[in-house]
């Protein structure tokens, strides 16, 4: 009979994540991806067609409405796993969006629009967190960045294909048609997810169930926590008070203005960079095309993003990446050959979405699993905030006709990212010692 993960003889036989974890919450967050980049996506025709009666301050409403949401979904991720469970969580999630995605399609009025899309943003805002928790669950230590940006290229990958949706189904069948889409996981890949996915090893181990763990880790070749660690009984609110705990409050509100400052840029530019580049002169089908290629640019930034942290830190690699993503959300609002313009917009989708991606990384290296998602879930809440504001702003400086201003206000977003990451890496090297729950196999961020 093979050892098992608690007999002192195991070594796991695999060194990557469970396929069946990583595969099915790619799906999701791809889905997640396209719900909220297909509004910016189709946004141009919205405004054009005033079906819904819908201006320009009113739509940066709606994108408003869809990111508090999703704030509130993220502060509530942490807390409604450890009680149901990861894989139920997940596919709660799942099927709020994709139920709200039918309700938008069907809206016939911008009031039930942006309740829709507010209903919505509730299940988009608790899958992220706990499907990066999830998948860090399983990863095996040295991958977990790594494991975390491909997971995050779905999100990118959502923005493609809401890109696509925009330029190539919308003209034709109208953008109610790309909100009926949205519905069609919670009849296709949630069965699929009830069927196939295994619960969090946490989870179990947080509810006294340390058997059925062990042989979920045999099976897919990962290590639990040491049994010291594992056998705490997880507590929501006592997770929240250890973020404060001691001298650990300077990095905790540290990293949360990072987040705050990176869903800003995230969700700013996601909703308005076509709508804001045809403000600049730029074509329609230009415009839309430079949401696609943007999240191209994503795509490749996360591989590398993740790759890079795992050797040196995730700090050090998130530090960089806002800045460089400053100067080019600034040169946004430079009106340049469409050639080079279109590499610029590609270099900062690698540079932007990864180094919010990396803040997710660098806080969920310092807690262990059972505290994980309770650490992601209100880092991605409270900068739940910049992606309400990031909207709402871009709305008010086009509806004003100062879409250059809006390019300004995402590159000061940039600067401030990456100070408050280096605020997070100092304090971290003065006061080197983990939090109480960080995993002993993760090196310190910054110390790789």
């Amino acid at each position: 009979m093979p050892a098992k993960p608690s007999d002192p003889s195991y070594v796991p036989q695999l060194r990557r994540p469970a396929t069946v974890v990583v595969v099915l919450c790619w799906v999701f967050v791809l889905l997640d991806g396209t719900d909220l980049f297909v509004y910016g996506a189709v946004l141009p025709r919205i405004l054009k067609g005033h079906e819904l009666g819908i201006t320009a301050g009113q739509a940066g409403d709606i994108g408003s409405y869809t990111t508090f949401g999703m704030l509130v979904g993220a502060l509530c991720a942490g807390t409604v796993s450890d009680w149901i469970g990861r894989k139920k969580a997940v596919i709660a999630n799942v099927t709020l969006f994709s139920l709200a995605s039918a309700a938008t399609a069907a809206a016939p009025s911008a009031a039930v629009f942006g309740g829709a899309r507010l209903i919505a943003g509730l299940g988009l805002g608790g899958l992220l967190p706990t499907a990066i928790a999830y998948v860090m669950d399983y990863a095996s230590p040295g991958r977990r960045n790594l494991m975390v940006g491909v997971l995050m290229t779905a999100h990118q990958t959502g923005g493609i294909v809401a890109a696509a949706l925009g330029l190539w189904v919308v003209p034709s069948f109208g953008w109610r048609s790309v909100f009926w889409l949205g519905a069609v996981p919670a009849v296709v890949v949630v069965p699929l997810a009830v069927r196939f996915l295994p619960e969090s090893m946490s989870f179990l181990v947080a509810k006294g169930r340390r058997e059925e763990a062990e042989t979920l880790a045999h099976r897919y070749g990962v290590a639990l926590d040491t049994p010291a660690a594992a056998s705490r009984r997880s507590d929501a609110w006592q997770n929240v008070r250890a973020l404060f705990a001691g001298s650990q409050w300077p990095t905790t509100l540290s990293f949360w203005a990072a987040s705050f400052a990176g869903l800003l840029l995230v969700y700013g530019v996601s909703t308005w960079l076509p709508t804001m580049m045809r403000a600049n002169g730029y074509e329609l089908g230009s415009a839309v095309s430079f949401l696609l290629v943007i999240n191209l640019g994503g795509i490749v930034g996360l591989l590398s993003a993740g790759r890079l942290s795992d050797r040196v830190g995730p700090l050090r690699v998130t530090i960089v990446w806002f800045a460089l993503t400053a100067v080019g959300t600034g040169l946004f609002a430079v009106h340049l050959p469409l050639a080079v313009t279109y590499l610029v917009v590609f270099l900062t989708g690698a540079l932007l979405f990864s180094a919010q991606t990396m803040v997710y990384a660098s806080v969920g290296s310092r807690h262990a699993a059972d505290s994980r998602a309770t650490a992601v879930g209100w880092v991605a809440g409270v900068g739940r905030f910049g992606a309400v504001f990031g909207p709402w702003l871009g709305g008010r400086l086009v509806a004003d006709d100062a879409a250059t201003w809006g390019f300004a206000a995402f590159s000061i977003a940039g600067v401030v990212g990456a100070v408050m990451m280096a605020a997070a890496y100092l304090s971290i090297r003065r006061r080197p010692a983990p939090l109480p729950s960080a995993t002993v196999d993760d090196p310190l961020p910054g110390q790789a």
